[in-house]
Order: structure tokens, then sequence, then C-alpha cells
């Protein structure tokens, strides 16, 4: 995790020094893009401060061992579903709360009380029929 954390944080001086570049060429008259910037900046280092903070409390990991070997990584690596339809649910209920951004905000409710009902579907779908725990 070391190496993913100074790649986050060397960004940081790069969004950093976007952001005042960005401002200078708009003449300070375009708030938008600078913020971003330097959120971009703000949020990169925190992600590389946790990674940081992370690697030094957990064991070191076999990607993070330059002569480390293939086999090493090797084994389980969690449980995935093998199949679901609630991410497409999820995502054609988060495209309607979207586009009621767009058409009116009376879509927006309906998409977003269909997006809760299949967020908590996803979340629960191992947890009905024969895969009840």
């Amino acid at each position: 995790m070391k190496v993913e954390s100074w790649i986050f944080i060397g960004g940081t001086p790069l969004f950093l020094l976007f952001g005042v570049v960005y401002g200078a060429v708009t003449g300070w008259d375009e708030p938008v893009g600078t913020s971003c910037l330097f959120l971009t900046g703000g949020l990169s280092i925190m992600i590389g401060a946790y990674l940081a903070y992370t690697a030094r409390h957990i064991d070191a990991r076999p990607e993070d061992n330059p002569y480390g070997e293939i086999a090493e990584g090797a084994g389980e690596l969690g449980e995935f579903a093998p199949h679901s339809w609630w991410p497409l649910a999820v995502s054609a209920c988060a495209a309607v709360v979207f586009a009621g951004m767009a058409v009116g905000f009376w879509l927006v409710g309906i998409g977003a009380i269909f997006l809760c009902v299949a967020i908590v579907g996803w979340v629960f779908e191992f947890y009905r029929g024969e895969h009840a725990h």
C-alpha cells in the first residue's frame, strides 16, 4: 500500500499547481474549476494519508514485496455473487434520478424511491430463498 499512498500524495502538488495555473489563465474569474482542482488536491492527500496510515498498521501484501512471487498472491480473494440483476436495477434507477434533475424534480422522487428498493434488494439478495442464512 506504500506505492499507492505515494502515488496519491505525489499527485497533490500537481493538482494544486494545476489549480493555480488554471486560476491564473482564467483571471480568477471562473471559481468552479479552480476550486475543484484545489479540492481534488485535498482529496488526493486525504486518500494518500489514509493509505499510508493503513500500510503501517497491516502486514505487507505480496504485491508490496519487490521480490515476491506470483504464487504468493494465490488463494481466495473474497466472496462474489455469481450472478445478480440488482446492479442493473440500481444503475437504471440512478439514471432516472439524474435524468429527473434535467426533466423535473418529480421524477427525482420517483427514481429515489425505486433506487432505495433496488439498493435494499442488492444488499439483501443472499438473505432470501435457498441462500438464506
